[in-house]
Parts: C-alpha cells; sequence; structure tokens
C-alpha cells in the first residue's frame, strides 16, 4: 500500500507541475508518465485518465479536514473547518484556478458537487429534517459551490479569513431577517 501511495503522490506532484506549465486540456497522460519517469501501464493501474488524478489530489488532500468532523460537532468546530479548507484552497489558489476552468462532464466543478452532496444532504437532514429534497440540496450546493468557485477565480482572491468572515456574516443576516419576518 505504502508503494501505491508513492507512485499515487509522484503522478499526482507531475501533474500539479504540468499544469503550472500548461493547460489542462493539452496535458496528456504521456506527459505526467514522462515527468515522473514512469510508463503508462503504472498511471492506468491507479488513475483511469488524468481527470481521475486530479479529483485524487483533491479527494486526499481535502480529507483530512473534512473526516475530523463529527455529526456531533459544535457550529464552532464546523467553522474551524470550514476556515480550513479555505486556508487549503487560498494556499492551492493557482492549481485550483486552473482545476475550475475545466469544463465539461468530467469537470472538477461537478467533481466538487458529487463530493460535497453526501456531506451537504446529511447537515441539511439535521438542520432542516425530513423535508429535505433535491432541490433543497442543489439550492444550497449551487450556493456553496458558485462561491467557492468565484472567489477563487477573482483576480484579486481575498484572503480566507476575510471570505469566511463575509460568508457567516451573510448567512447570519441572512437567517436573522428571515426569523423576524416569519415572527412578525
Amino acid at each position: 500500500m505504502a508503494d501505491s501511495n508513492i507512485t499515487k503522490r509522484a503522478l499526482a506532484a507531475a501533474l500539479r507541475e504540468l499544469m503550472e506549465e500548461i493547460p489542462f486540456e493539452k496535458i496528456q497522460v504521456a506527459h505526467i508518465c514522462e515527468r515522473c519517469d514512469m510508463n503508462r501501464k503504472s498511471f492506468y493501474y491507479h488513475f483511469k485518465d488524468k481527470y481521475d488524478l486530479l479529483n485524487w489530489i483533491f479527494d486526499t488532500e481535502i480529507i483530512s479536514f473534512v473526516q475530523c468532523i463529527s455529526g456531533t460537532a459544535q457550529i464552532e468546530e464546523r467553522v474551524e473547518v470550514i476556515q480550513e479548507v479555505c486556508n487549503y484552497f487560498y494556499e492551492n489558489r493557482n492549481f485550483y484556478r486552473r482545476a475550475l476552468k475545466i469544463e465539461g462532464q468530467n469537470s472538477f466543478s461537478e467533481h466538487l458537487r458529487e463530493y460535497l452532496t453526501p456531506i451537504l444532504k446529511n447537515r441539511l437532514l439535521y438542520l432542516l429534517g425530513d423535508g429535505v429534497d433535491d432541490f433543497t440540496c442543489n439550492f444550497y450546493l449551487d450556493a456553496i459551490v458558485c462561491t467557492i468557485e468565484r472567489w477563487l477565480l477573482e483576480k484579486e482572491c481575498m484572503p480566507p479569513d476575510q471570505f469566511v468572515s463575509r460568508l457567516l456574516g451573510i448567512i447570519r443576516s441572512g437567517a436573522v431577517a428571515i426569523h423576524n419576518v416569519f415572527n412578525e
């Protein structure tokens, strides 16, 4: 298993380097293999294509933040994880800016949505109860993914502390306003 992770990390490092130099759509598996002195058979043993490798990079790096949060975590713990995830995206923003520009069926944006869906659905079920359907989940999912994309793709990407602070401010003031309207 250790050798497998070493190989995967070498391929991931090669893809990251190549994405600094050329657009993702022009990167071929042969380029990745050449960069880390591996054969294509090794690549395809671990990944089905370059999109799978890109998604693996995200999955393995982001999981360390998300796995530590329990279903009973308090709001402060959840905000801390959100802050850590935003710090990660910000520190790796050049990589993710390139990843977010990939369009189509295998896009990183689609993978991000798929990754967040079960996490968000579980949280919404906890907060809103059994009335959570696909429409509700997609509403919040669109807001989250579009906001992250817009933030990372802005030319002058604001620091993550400011981004999280503004998000929390909007969510809190919106919740208070909605509560006030329904309790008039």
